[in-house]
């Protein structure tokens, strides 16, 4: 059975479906995703930048299909379930379409087997994909000042000159997993941290996190609250008391 799994999205959209995306692997499995999480799927015998595949263009006059997608047996796609005209491009291909977006708690816990050398910090990524996401930059200062031993990652196009910053996602992941501690927002990263089994505190505002935040024993999630407040419960996971 060659089995084509199709996943458009952000970082932390795709990283909550590989439980799922795991499940369904047939004897040859492929995946096209987005670009930045590739080097994150290693469940897959081929893994695709979904940009590359010009997936994009079937559906559109005169634009066909990809002709790699004749080679599989089963296609499980989150892209395209909206897309009228690409649905209808595809029509004769054995394609099973699935909500890009959820609607209900994750399904399984997501596993990204990459670790790195222990530093013991508190690794702290105060941004997302949304502004009205992030708890307020200062306030991650704050929690710097009452937390210590913290070190700050940020992406390419965010400003935080003290932030490390890494070439790609699968590095940042190992950096991550040698952290004693990490506390972000709702975001991307927050997730891949999760992900590498680090210690997650995640800080929600506007979100639901029943949603939306990561799954697993090691993740504690609590709303936007002042930094003392954060501090307290950031102690309280380097301690141990996790649930």
């Amino acid at each position: 059975m060659r089995t084509l799994l199709i996943r458009p999205g952000a970082i932390g959209d795709c990283i909550r479906h590989f439980p799922e995306m795991e499940a369904l692997r047939g004897a040859y499995t492929e995946v096209w995703i987005s670009r930045p999480v590739v080097p994150l799927v290693q469940f897959a015998d081929r893994v695709r930048a979904l940009a590359d595949t010009r997936l994009d263009l079937a559906g559109l006059p005169g634009m066909e299909p990809p002709e790699a997608l004749q080679s599989f047996d089963e296609i499980h796609s989150w892209y395209g379930s909206n897309r009228e005209e690409f649905r209808s491009a595809v029509a004769h291909l054995p394609f099973h379409f699935y909500p890009a977006l959820p609607t209900a708690p994750p399904v399984g816990i997501p596993r990204i087997a990459l670790a790195g050398p222990r530093h013991e910090s508190i690794v702290l990524h105060p941004f997302s994909g949304s502004e009205k996401k992030n708890w307020p930059l200062s306030a991650f200062r704050e929690l710097a000042g009452l937390l210590g031993g913290v070190a700050w990652t940020c992406g390419p196009e965010e400003e935080l000159p003290e932030a490390s910053r890494f070439g790609d996602l699968a590095e940042l992941a190992r950096w991550i997993a040698g952290a004693k501690l990490y506390i972000g927002n709702d975001s991307g990263i927050t997730h891949l941290a999760a992900a590498v089994g680090t210690p997650v505190l995640a800080l929600f505002g506007p979100t639901d996190p029943t949603i939306w935040c990561p799954a697993g024993r090691h993740v504690r999630w609590m709303p936007f609250a002042p930094p003392a407040e954060v501090a307290r419960v950031a102690q309280e996971i380097l301690a141990g008391k996790v649930a």
